[in-house]
């Protein structure tokens, strides 16, 4: 105690004490007891219960450029991947990617055992996959392509008779090339993810390469004079983030943060940086 000032008598002291405790736990430490939140919103006030306290456990399946891979630094980032920091800092936590097959998202097992909270991976909604999956609404909007050699004659699925045809498992691409397998007389190559789809095709496994437009456009950008899009197939498709069925409180905050992007500029903001100019609406 300095010099100068008089003893205080010891229960004031002990009451002093429990107040300054009590103010240390709550004003100056703001995560404490909020698993991880912000004060004034996070998770909790959301009504949103994250598989692990403080963080948003993003599922999605590298790579899928422009929507996410990994950088020279092994860091994944994209187009996904911003819209999901997004989504985070709304519930005051940090998100965390974990990488796993396509094929756990798109069945909505990775969402509905707790793998993660959301997954976010280019994925098209459709009908068969709202069964197993509470999408988002959608924040993309996408069509196929088919990716041919640079030089190739190759202009439809029609040129393809008697060619072979690479596509991703598990992805609407695949699903429109069987759809019109009669159209195309090839024969079709699966391949377990992207890069290998791609390799296939710059190495003349296959004659043409079936996927969505934007992930090519970065693959001819990536493989300068090597590839070009042979032809475009409208197929209306659009792309949702995936949620556990009858989690509604976090399918309200990503769909807001969808469309408070959308509204303020971020959204475009964040389409420019990895996709290009924004398509006019």
């Amino acid at each position: 105690m300095k010099s100068g000032h008089k003893k205080r008598p010891i229960m004031a002291i002990v009451a002093l004490s429990a107040l300054a405790l009590s103010a240390c736990g709550s004003s100056d430490n703001p995560e404490a007891g909020t698993g991880g939140t912000a004060p004034g919103g996070g998770a909790a006030a959301a009504g949103v219960s994250l598989v692990n306290d403080g963080k948003l456990t993003v599922c999605t399946h590298l790579p899928y450029a422009p929507f996410q891979s990994n950088d020279d630094s092994g860091k994944t980032v994209g187009f996904d991947v911003d819209m999901m920091d997004l989504v985070a800092k709304k519930l005051g936590a940090t998100q965390e990617i974990v990488d796993t097959p396509f094929e756990g998202i798109k069945s909505g097992q990775d969402t509905a055992t707790g793998k993660c909270d959301v997954s976010a991976a280019g994925m098209t909604i459709t009908e068969e996959r709202q069964k197993a999956i509470l999408f988002s609404e959608p924040y993309f909007d996408a069509t196929q392509a088919l990716l041919v050699p640079t030089g190739s004659t190759v202009k439809s699925l029609a040129d393809l008779k008697g060619k072979k045809l690479g596509a991703q498992s598990s992805t609407t691409g695949l699903d429109y090339a069987n759809e019109h397998k009669s159209e195309c007389g090839c024969e079709i190559i699966e391949f377990q993810d992207l890069a290998a789809e791609t390799q296939a095709l710059l190495t003349g496994q296959v004659d043409a390469a079936i996927n969505d437009l934007p992930v090519w456009s970065e693959a001819i950008k990536q493989n300068a004079g090597k590839a070009q899009i042979a032809t475009q197939f409208d197929t209306g498709e659009q792309y949702g983030f995936g949620m556990k069925l009858g989690n509604t409180a976090l399918k309200k905050v990503v769909d807001d943060v969808i469309t408070t992007a959308k509204s303020d500029g971020t959204y475009d903001t964040i389409y420019k940086k990895w996709i290009g100019d924004v398509p006019a609406s």
